[in-house]
């Protein structure tokens, strides 16, 4: 018995936001004083760091679960099965539903019963919950998928990673040009087909490290107190992402099996571009070879930081053959890696 991707799908908003669209946006440091630079110069650092030129936003009149279950629908079409024989929906996401102009973050019922009500699955044997991992979670969800079909407690999984991080940035913090909105879904089956997932790694550092992310007050400090924002120390998360997610992923190499030589791809989370290459690279020397060219395919610089969303996203557009110069083929090896809130860490072999 072999676990693997049997259906994809996605939603990529329609609303475009580019770089030029936070030209009027009143940037502020961290204690509320201006910058010394316009936001022109601002936007083409950021460019040059983040490699984001523009990003997506979800439509005011949709939620978080919304677009979960419009991906949800295209990875079960694409695999073909009965959503009735579904034995679990886990849905990773960091904020639940957010409505528009709102602060609260609607959770309850869970976004994955919300998913499975839109998909108007009657068994109640089809067990929905949520998780929280910070952009990690839809890798994390997807082995815990594993490990339910491994212990012969399900067959088919419908695992999502969606969120709506436009809904909770602060408009006075030039991070806020990072975030964007976006779900992927996949549907995970024990199969006899060869190959699957192949090894997994996850950690959880957070001795040093668990509020690199945060929520915190705008830098605007004549906004309401109470109303608090995502935040991150971009520096620390850098230093971090760069000692430890290679080291994760070449443990999660060793345990495959699999020599690096025979990696086809690499999809990792994207925040920024420069730290993805850096990781990449560093990840690479650890077996003293260069990065090869194209190893890396990238999503960020149409689609920004989708958190949860991106690795199934990036995934989903891959084999559907719509990202330009990037395919998937049957027997190629890949690896899924993440890192973020927690701080979490984590990496799965796959061979398609």
């Amino acid at each position: 018995m072999n676990i693997k991707i049997t259906g994809s799908g996605s939603y990529i908003p329609t609303k475009k936001v580019t770089n030029s669209d936070f030209a009027q946006h009143d940037f502020l440091n961290e204690d509320g004083t201006a910058f010394n630079m316009t936001n022109d110069i601002i936007a083409e650092k950021f460019v040059e760091i983040t490699g984001i030129l523009e990003r997506r936003y979800a439509a005011d009149d949709m939620v978080n679960s919304d677009m979960a279950i419009i991906a949800a629908k295209k990875a079960i079409e694409k695999s073909g099965i009965d959503p009735e024989t579904l034995d679990y929906i886990i849905l990773a996401h960091n904020y639940g539903d957010i409505q528009t102009n709102t602060i609260q973050s609607d959770t309850v019922p869970s976004l994955a019963t919300r998913v499975k009500y839109g998909l108007q699955i009657k068994n109640p044997k089809c067990v929905a919950y949520d998780i929280l991992f910070g952009c990690p979670g839809w890798i994390e969800a997807v082995i815990q998928a594993q490990a339910y079909i491994k212990a012969g407690m399900a067959k088919k999984c419908l695992v999502i990673g969606s969120e709506t991080l436009s809904r909770v940035v602060d408009k006075h913090d030039r991070d806020s040009m990072i975030y964007s909105d976006g779900a992927g879904a996949t549907i995970i089956e024990a199969t006899d087909d060869e190959g699957g997932i192949l090894a997994h790694e996850s950690a959880t550092f957070s001795f040093d490290e668990a509020k690199f992310l945060y929520f915190g007050n705008s830098f605007n400090k004549n906004e309401d107190p109470n109303i608090r924002y995502i935040k991150m120390y971009g520096r620390k998360i850098y230093e971090f992402a760069l000692s430890n997610v290679p080291k994760a992923m070449a443990s999660c190499l060793e345990k495959s099996g699999i020599p690096i030589t025979d990696v086809k791809k690499i999809l990792i989370h994207q925040a920024n571009e420069k730290m993805d290459e850096a990781i990449i690279n560093r990840f690479y020397k650890l077996f003293k070879m260069e990065t090869p060219v194209g190893i890396m395919p990238m999503s960020i610089h149409k689609l920004g930081n989708s958190s949860v969303a991106t690795v199934p996203t990036l995934y989903d557009l891959i084999v559907n053959g719509e990202l330009e110069g990037q395919n998937l083929n049957k027997g190629d090896v890949i690896i899924f890696a993440s890192v973020g809130a927690g701080m979490n860490i984590n990496a799965i072999v796959y061979k398609m």
